[in-house]
């Protein structure tokens, strides 16, 4: 019987590829050998396309208590705020929109724009074994939907008893506790997981308006694995998200911010371009109906608490299941999620509520043909969303952003070795057909390069498409209008090629990379329509007109200086190409530098690292050449933001096999936006909005805590 000898990180993105566990070192007959490390990353130089892993060690390294927070201050892979009340944020893959970038459970897609705008906060990382990040469209055969790239969490099979808890507390009122289990037996494991997380609001200028939200957030999940059930080897869990989150009013008095709703309970005057008057701001092309203190014409507010204060309830309910067997030589996958997701909202008076479900299914087999490695399969995608809510005067709105998408789709693939390993292809090709959208066709090539044994090249081209969705959450307007008129009738569609270079020596390893992406049929949402005839506000869902193209360049180098000590240098450049406002809505840097130590040595561990962002260009990405946007004071916004340090330290020590301690510093300089800029503005008319985010909502916060293990 013939083997297909495949490298250790060739064979693992394959699989992640043809969406076979990842955890799996052996399928059919494609031998897996053993690979080395580098310090205690893995060394990435025999994927076909460059993916960067996040392994368990790393998580505890930099104290991340959340996905979000895993996956922040990383070279081509950021996390925007996209909201200065409610917070709502994106995981950015090489600067583009986060509703491109897919998350995966254990390579399952059942994470959509509206359970992610909330719901990443609620992804515990509690039993991970690591998490992969793969950025350009089509990246992932299973997630042509990806854009910008995915993110695969991916979860580890117990072989052994296990028991983690992890306390810590913070400033700000922060505590986290988190709670994982596990029981091996003959053939397989059970796993538990529990997480408490809470932070009371902050507010950095003290106008009584927070800049970070408070959130109250239990996740709970069981996990079961089965190593020979009929023949497949199974995997699967179970999670429930509950959280409460409230930005705007300080503190968590969610029925008595609800109920105030006249008053200014707020103080305009505080904070960088405050107000002349702390009971409201000035209207700056003097249209404004209210004198204030010295004599301009300003626009007093009245709405209380509410007005200003955004209250949301998520209640979350997962499943997955995958199930894997030999089949001849190679195998056979059979995939399913479900989820459930419901949201509960209070906008500034306004209510939305948002019922979802999700299914995916997915049969595929991987088989050795020839010299070749063959994968294909079948895959069913849907998708709903019915929403019922009032805008802030009471009138119904319900169903404004209803859509149901029902998408079957197939996929082939094929992997081929050249010249005794020197030249690595890997072609695919899936076919999805949209109920809306019509048929799809997303094609990507990717071609590895051994120029030896330390040094290597890759080159990838693909094609990926999104469904858009007019979810309200891409612009709160949506809930002040009449209906959604659609006038959007093409899938975003993408363009990615990218060519990365990487070295991986005994001490040193670098990876560089370039990037091209163009976004064709942008959708874009206008909530300060008319309708003609009867004068209704209503909401335009359209195409941007003209591609948006982002090109980008990035490097980083590991060093180890001691056996204990490693070094890492990181930089980045992004050029932005898009005529259109709207298309890329939130500001973004063109320059990002990284700077990191980690320690390791006997009982000690130690991190610290610095992030330096550039400056950003307001004035283009808000649009002041339509929308000039002002200060409470009648004061123009910057043009561009100032350049900054963000640095963050973390040590722990471990007391015995089973006790550690930790302590860590992040945003060590207390650096904030509110010290520069207020993230609310006011347009020439006086009304307000809170998107003018550029910088972090939080300054300086210490934390500590213990872990105990079994």
């Amino acid at each position: 019987m013939s083997k297909i000898q495949i490298k250790p990180f060739t064979a693992a993105l394959l699989l992640a590829f043809s969406g076979h566990a990842l955890a799996d070192k052996t399928l059919g007959e494609i031998t897996v050998s053993g690979g080395k490390s580098f310090g205690s990353k893995p060394v990435l130089r025999d994927e076909i396309i460059a993916t960067e892993s996040i392994g368990a060690r790393e998580l505890e390294k930099t104290g991340a208590t959340t996905l979000t927070e895993a996956l922040d201050k990383r070279p081509g892979i950021a996390m925007q705020v996209e909201c200065s009340i409610c917070n709502v944020r994106n995981v950015v893959l090489n600067n583009l929109p986060g509703r491109y970038t897919t998350l995966l459970i254990d390579g399952i897609p059942i994470f959509s724009s509206v359970s992610s705008a909330y719901g990443l906060d609620s992804v515990s990382l509690g039993g991970l074994e690591r998490i992969d990040i793969s950025r350009g469209a089509g990246t992932s055969l299973i997630a042509p939907e990806a854009l910008a790239g995915s993110v695969n969490i991916v979860t580890r099979r117990p072989i052994k008893d296990e028991f983690l808890a992890n306390h810590q507390f913070g400033q700000y009122g922060q505590t986290n506790t988190d709670l994982f289990g596990a029981k091996a037996f003959e053939g397989g494991a059970l796993t538990a997981n529990f997480s408490h997380n809470q932070h009371d609001t902050v507010d950095g200028d003290d106008n009584r308006i927070s800049e970070y939200t408070g959130y109250k957030r239990n996740l709970g999940g069981i996990g079961f694995f089965a190593d020979d059930l009929g023949g497949f080897k199974l995997r699967g869990r179970f999670d429930i998200v509950d959280e409460k989150r409230m930005g705007g009013a300080m503190g968590s008095n969610y029925n008595g911010t609800k109920a105030s709703t006249s008053g200014n309970p707020f103080d305009w005057s505080k904070g960088q371009g405050g107000s002349p008057d702390a009971r409201g701001w000035v209207t700056p092309d003097g249209s404004g109906g209210d004198t204030l203190a010295n004599g301009q014409a300003g626009k007093f507010y009245n709405d209380g608490l509410a007005g200003m204060s955004e209250i949301i309830y998520t209640d979350r309910k997962q499943w997955i299941s995958s199930a894997t067997r030999k089949l001849g030589d190679g195998s056979l996958r059979f995939a399913a999620g479900y989820a459930s997701h419901k949201q509960d909202s209070f906008y500034e008076k306004a209510v939305y509520k948002a019922d979802q479900t999700q299914y995916y299914l997915e049969a595929s087999t991987q088989q050795p043909i020839g010299s070749s490695l063959v994968t294909a399969g079948v895959t069913y995608r849907y998708e709903d969303l019915n929403s019922q809510g009032t805008d802030a005067s009471g009138r119904s709105n319900n169903g404004i952003d209803n859509y149901k998408y029902r998408t079957p789709g197939g996929f082939l693939q094929a992997y081929q070795a050249f010249f005794d390993g020197l030249f690595e292809v890997n072609g695919s090709w899936r076919y999805d057909q949209h109920n809306v959208f019509g048929g799809i066709n997303t094609p990507r090539l990717n071609v590895l390069w051994n120029h030896s044994h330390e040094l290597s090249s890759r080159f990838a081209v693909g094609r990926g498409f999104r469904a858009p969705t007019s979810f309200f959450e891409q612009d709160h307007g949506i809930l002040d209008t009449t209906r959604i008129v659609r006038r959007i009738d093409k899938a975003e569609i993408s363009d990615n090629a990218s060519y990365a270079l990487s070295y991986a020596g005994d001490r040193l390893a670098m990876v560089s990379s370039l990037n091209y992406n163009r976004i064709k049929n942008m959708a874009l949402l206008d909530s300060g329509a008319t309708d003609a005839a009867t004068g209704d506000a209503i909401t335009l869902f359209t195409s941007a007109q003209k591609p948006v193209t982002v090109k980008g360049a990035d490097i980083t180098i590991t060093y180890k200086l001691t056996p204990q000590l490693e070094t890492t240098v990181a930089a980045e450049r992004f050029h932005y190409n898009f005529s259109e406002a709207g298309t890329l809505a939130f500001a973004r840097p063109e320059t990002r530098a990284y700077l990191r130590l980690d320690y390791e040595s006997g009982p000690w561990s130690g991190m610290l690292r610095g992030t330096w962002t550039g400056p950003m260009d307001l004035a283009r990405f808000y649009d002041y050449a339509n929308n000039q946007r002002y200060n409470f004071d009648g004061s123009r916004k910057m043009d561009k933001s100032p350049s900054y340090w963000i640095a963050d330290m973390r040590g722990e020590y471990r007391v015995n096999k089973q006790w550690s301690t930790f302590l860590g510093v992040d945003n060590v300089f207390d650096f904030k936006q509110s010290d520069k800029e207020s993230m609310l503005w006011v347009d020439a008319a006086g009304s307000i909005d809170v998107t003018q985010i550029w910088g972090p909502n939080r300054g300086r916060f210490i934390y500590g805590g213990v872990k105990f293990a079994l």
